[in-house]
C-alpha cells in the first residue's frame, strides 16, 4: 500500500488532465485534419496539408502576436520588479495590504477592465478631449487601434501575473546574505547584481511563463482597443471557429501557436539555464 499511495495521491489530478486536456487535444488534432464544412459535415481525410496552408496564411499574424506578447511581456518585467522589489524589502507589515492592491483589478471582469481603457482613450475620452481643447495634442492624435494601445492593454491585464512571482522568489531572499555581501565591501549594485537578481530569477522565469503564453494568444485586448492592423493570431482561431465555422482551420492555427509557443518556452528554458537558476534558488 505504501508503495501505492503516491499513485494513488497523482491520480486525481491525472485523470483531470486526461479528461479535461489530453482528450480535448488529442480531438482537435482528428479536427485540424479533416474536410468538409458545418451542412455537410467534417470527414476524417488525414489533410496535414491544412498547417502548411494556415502558415502561408496567417504568418503576419503568428509574427505580429509573439512581438506583441514578447514586447509586453518585457515591459511587465520592467514594471513588475521594482514594485515586486519594494513590497518585499520595504513593505514591512502592510504586505499582504500592497498584495491585495495588485490582484484588487481581478476583482472585475478581464472584459469589463479592457472596454474601460476604451472609453479612457477615446479620441473624445476624459483623457484626450481636455488635452486636445487646451491645444497641448493635436486634434488628429489617438491613442486607440494603435500597436501602443493593444501592448498596454496587454500589459495591463497580465501584470500581477509577473509581480506576484518575482514576489515570492524576493520574498524567499534572506536579508542576511545581502547585509554579509555589505560586510564584505560589495555596493549595494553589487549586492543586487550578484546576490538578489539571481536569486529572483526563478520568479522571472515564472512569470514570462504565466504572461508570455496567455498575451501571446490573447484576442480581447486587440479586438477592443487595436484595429484592422493589429489582428492578432487569437483574433483569427476566434473568427474561424465562431464566425466562419471552419474548424479545421481554427484548430489547425490552434495547434500551430501552441507548437510555437512550446518550442520558444523550451529555448528560452535552456538559454536561461533553468536548472542553475532553481540550483541558486535552492542554495
Amino acid at each position: 500500500m505504501k508503495r501505492l499511495t503516491p499513485y494513488l495521491l497523482v491520480l486525481p489530478g491525472g485523470l483531470w488532465l486526461a479528461v479535461f486536456l489530453v482528450v480535448p487535444m488529442v480531438f482537435m488534432a482528428s479536427v485540424s485534419t479533416q474536410e468538409g464544412d458545418l451542412v455537410n459535415g467534417f470527414a476524417q481525410t488525414f489533410n496535414v496539408g491544412v498547417y502548411g496552408d494556415v502558415l502561408g496564411q496567417y504568418g503576419t499574424q503568428f509574427l505580429r502576436s509573439a512581438g506583441y506578447g514578447l514586447a509586453a511581456t518585457v515591459l511587465s518585467i520592467l514594471l513588475a520588479y521594482p514594485v515586486a522589489y519594494w513590497i518585499a524589502f520595504r513593505g514591512g507589515a502592510r504586505k499582504s495590504t500592497y498584495l491585495l492592491l495588485v490582484l484588487l483589478p481581478f476583482f472585475v471582469s478581464f472584459v469589463l477592465r479592457t472596454v474601460s481603457w476604451k472609453f479612457l482613450l477615446a479620441d473624445d475620452g476624459i483623457l484626450l478631449a481636455p488635452l486636445k481643447s487646451a491645444g497641448l495634442l493635436p486634434g488628429d492624435f489617438h491613442v486607440l487601434q494603435t500597436t501602443a494601445a493593444v501592448i498596454g492593454g496587454l500589459v495591463y491585464n497580465y501584470l500581477p501575473f509577473m509581480i506576484l512571482p518575482i514576489y515570492v522568489a524576493l520574498e524567499r531572499v534572506d536579508p542576511r546574505t545581502v547585509e554579509a555581501a555589505q560586510d564584505l565591501y560589495a555596493s549595494r549594485r553589487e549586492a543586487f547584481t550578484r546576490i538578489v537578481l539571481p536569486l529572483s530569477l526563478p520568479g522571472v522565469f515564472a512569470g514570462v511563463l504565466m504572461t508570455f503564453v496567455p498575451m501571446t494568444s490573447d484576442y480581447v485586448n486587440a479586438a477592443i482597443l487595436g484595429g484592422p492592423e493589429n489582428t492578432m493570431i487569437g483574433n483569427i482561431i476566434q473568427t474561424e471557429y465562431l464566425v466562419n465555422n471552419d474548424y479545421p482551420t481554427a484548430a489547425a492555427l490552434s495547434f500551430t501557436l501552441m507548437a510555437a509557443m512550446l518550442v520558444g518556452i523550451f529555448t528560452y528554458a535552456r538559454a536561461l539555464g533553468t536548472e542553475n537558476v532553481l540550483e541558486a534558488a535552492a542554495r
